[in-house]
Parts: structure tokens; sequence; C-alpha cells
């Protein structure tokens, strides 16, 4: 009886001492199901503990030339930051599959970062991420190309309107702390 009360302790104990520790849980802010444009999951717990700067993206707007902007900021940064697209429809200038939207951001732009599939940012069918994204700031979008920084943890989000460049000196002024040396 003795013995079997010794192994069982053992038995009880070893997994407490011999396990992959988990540094830290999924918040809510970025425990969402995520699909890119290439159909595959994307994991945005992953990046919690660094800023994130979100955009809602379109194809065919006046602003689409700052993905040139965004993808520098990315490939500049990408250790300490991460850049991630969302495109849209929602203003009437994206196009109708994640295909095509993928084939022109690549060939005309060679965006790199994370761009999600197509979904929406504002209304009654707006993706989990921007429904978030308004509670946090109580701003939707209001054109393509609205920018949203949240912090390391989601501890405060920040946002900008279509007109400011991805890399202007308000942008880089939030994101520069983190960037290291």
């Amino acid at each position: 009886m003795r013995n079997n009360l010794s192994t069982n302790f053992i038995t009880l104990l070893l997994p407490i001492f011999f396990t992959t520790p988990v540094y830290s849980a999924c918040m809510d802010f970025y425990n969402h199901e995520l699909k890119t444009l290439q159909g595959r999951a994307f994991n945005l717990c992953e990046h919690q503990d660094k800023p994130i700067l979100f955009v809602n993206t379109a194809s065919k707007c006046g602003f689409t030339s700052q993905f040139e902007g965004l993808e520098k900021l990315y490939k500049q940064h990408n250790e300490h930051m991460l850049v991630i697209g969302f495109p849209s429809n929602d203003f009437n200038q994206e196009f109708n599959s994640d295909k095509e939207i993928q084939d022109f951001c690549k060939l005309t732009y060679a965006v790199d970062f994370p761009m999600m599939s197509r979904s929406n940012v504002v209304g009654p069918k707006v993706n989990p991420v921007y429904k978030n994204l308004k509670q946090m700031t109580g701003e939707a979008p209001m054109w393509n190309f609205y920018k949203y920084i949240v912090m390391p943890n989601a501890e405060s989000a920040f946002v900008f309107p279509s007109t400011v460049d991805p890399e202007s000196l308000e942008i880089m002024g939030l994101l520069e702390p983190y960037f290291g040396d």
C-alpha cells in the first residue's frame, strides 16, 4: 500500500515538473480564427506581445499606394512589430475574390506582410478584430486605409485616418520605442 501511494504521488507530480511552460494565455482581443488571402489559418495570439498596425485595405482606392509605405515599415521592423491588412469592399473599391486581391497586392506592390481574407470592417457583419478595434477606440473606419495601432497586450490603441501616411511622424513616434537598437 505504501509503495502504491508513493508511485501515485510521483505520477501526479511528474507532469508538473516536466511539461512545457505556458508563457501567456491568449487575450480575448487576439483570440479569433483568421484566414489569410491564401486560405491559411493566422494566429494573432502569437503577436500579442508587440505593437500591431491594423489597416483596412482596398485595391482600387486613391490611398492604395500606401501599400508601399506599409510594406517598407513591415520589412524594416517586422521583428519588433506586425503590419496586418484586412481587405474590405465596404467602400466598394475591392476585388471580389481573395485570389484577385492577392495577385494585385503581390504583383503591384510586392506585399509580403500578412493580408487576411476579404471581410467587413464596418456594419452589421464586421469581422471580430474590427469590432474590437471600434470598441477600443470608439471609431470605425470611415474609409479605406484607416490605421489602428494596438500596443502590446492590447494595453492601448490609436486610430489614424486614411490621410495619415504609414510612415508619418505620428505613427513612427508611437512605434519607435519598440524597434530596439
